[in-house]
């Protein structure tokens, strides 16, 4: 069977998996790694095992760090240190631009947390910003969900960039700190765009006892009992810090001048508390330390609170390596010179700009499985597994964090009323349906957008090659 045709099928196989039989999408992920298996070439015997060493090698990838990152987010929520870290942008910042600061905090928050605690745990304050002001409603929950959607989707550890970045063979240090550059401008204009709806659509929220769904899941302490910003903020900063020295010291290696020895006298030592595993664990470390000291809690409750962290970790460290077992697949089926064949040789003649397809493709792609099917993250997780095995040998002009960002940035279009997210927003906002589709899902467009149009400049000007 042509490669292409087992591609489709292997597409159709996941969005009929997930969208008609309502699957779990690791059920469809894995069913539809068989199906292109079977249907690549290759032995018998090795068809069905190939699936399981990719899954096997996915989940080594990633595992410990959504694990370690899940526990973190938990953690911060309750002890009231993403709490205290929402209050100091709101002290830098005042309450005039309570927008900018919801967005900043968001920003910041999404990038351990996951969105929908985040946003649990702001729109109590676009609330209570409201009531202070008596307007801009939307424009303080939109900003809430450019903030939180720009790194949410872009920087890792959260499990979609994380993922792809695992799939691309993307350094993660590397992927952090682009996804942070991409990720800002996208959230501003998002941000830009919440002003703007917002004085065009004025909203008065509904009465807010959606507000009681999930509450004790995000209650926060009293606020005379919030850390101090610095112990708050550490879990984030620490372990971006411990990856991108590493990403920074080996670029810094590779680079020919009057450091280079010493350098690479700190690579091995930037490579042991660069490792991403060790560096989410010494921030995972602090923000269990934090939630003990200011909650004051038994070690039975501890022990707890992580094994529920685990349990929501472990779904999502299921879907992640099947998609890894998924682009194993379709790997074998020998897509990558189909589409090097179709597009890269006839481009060849112009240069830097050949390689751009596979930016507009992963942006696509993204976009359409999101529609199609509401989550990003998978969304995200079957577009790298596709993209995996389709780029050529020969590499990029550009580096393949590019191609990460396009992904990442594709799987923000297409939000509507299949998303979780869309429900998230509108029940707890207090916002009608209709409100939501004309205000939630054009800020994620415009988030996702905007990331794309940075992604194509950067590779551009800076392919990092």
């Amino acid at each position: 069977m042509h490669p292409t045709l087992i591609l489709l099928v292997g597409m159709a196989t996941i969005l009929a998996g997930i969208v008609l039989l309502r699957l779990n999408a690791f059920l469809a992920l894995i069913i539809a790694a068989i199906v292109v298996s079977l249907l690549a070439p290759g032995e018998p015997a090795v068809k069905i095992a190939r699936v399981a060493e990719g899954f096997g090698r996915t989940a080594g990838t990633v595992g410990i760090v959504i694990a370690l990152a899940a526990i973190t987010g938990k953690a911060m929520t309750g002890s009231g240190a993403a709490d205290r870290i929402v209050n100091g942008f709101l002290a830098l910042l005042g309450e005039k631009r309570g927008a900018t600061a919801l967005c900043s905090t968001g920003y910041i928050l999404s990038i351990p947390v996951f969105f929908d605690t985040v946003f649990y745990l702001l729109v109590p304050l676009a609330r209570s910003m409201y009531g202070r002001t008596n307007r801009n409603y939307l424009k303080y929950l939109l900003a809430i969900a450019a903030g939180a959607g720009a790194t949410h989707t872009l920087v890792p550890p959260t499990p979609g960039p994380l993922a792809i970045a695992g799939t691309l063979g993307v350094d993660l240090g590397t992927m952090v700190l682009i996804g942070i550059v991409v990720a800002l401008p996208a959230a501003g204009a998002g941000l830009l765009f919440a002003g703007w709806v917002d004085r065009r659509m004025p909203v008065v929220p509904q009465a807010p006892a959606a507000l009681t769904v999930g509450a004790s899941a995000v209650a926060a302490p009293a606020p005379q009992s919030l850390p101090g910003l610095i112990p708050s903020i550490l879990p984030i900063i620490l372990p971006v810090l411990l990856i991108s020295s590493h990403t920074v010291v080996v670029s810094m290696t590779a680079r020919p001048g009057m450091h280079v020895a010493m350098w690479s006298a700190l690579a091995p030592y930037t490579a042991i508390i660069g490792n991403p595993n060790l560096a989410l664990l010494l921030g995972t470390g602090i923000a269990l330390w934090v939630y003990a000291r200011q909650r004051t809690v038994s070690r039975a409750d501890l022990v707890e609170m992580v094994e529920t962290s685990l349990m929501s970790a472990g779904v999502m460290i299921l879907i992640i390596a099947a998609s890894g077992g998924f682009g194993v697949a379709l790997q074998a089926t020998e897509i990558g010179s189909v589409i090097e064949r179709a597009f890269v040789g006839q481009a060849a003649a112009s240069g830097a700009g050949s390689g751009l397809v596979f930016l507009f493709l992963g942006f696509g792609v993204a976009s359409l499985i999101k529609l199609a099917q509401g989550s990003s993250t998978v969304a995200m997780i079957t577009t790298a597994a596709m993209l995996a095995a389709m780029l050529p040998a020969s590499g990029l002009p550009f580096h393949t964090v590019y191609v990460a960002t396009a992904i990442a940035s594709g799987s923000l279009v297409g939000t509507w009323m299949n998303d979780s997210g869309f429900w998230l927003f509108s029940k707890m906002g207090g916002v009608t349906e209709v409100e939501t589709l004309k205000s939630w899902t054009p800020v994620l467009a415009i988030v996702g957008l905007t990331a794309m149009v940075t992604t194509l400049v950067l590779a551009l000007l800076v392919p990092l090659r």
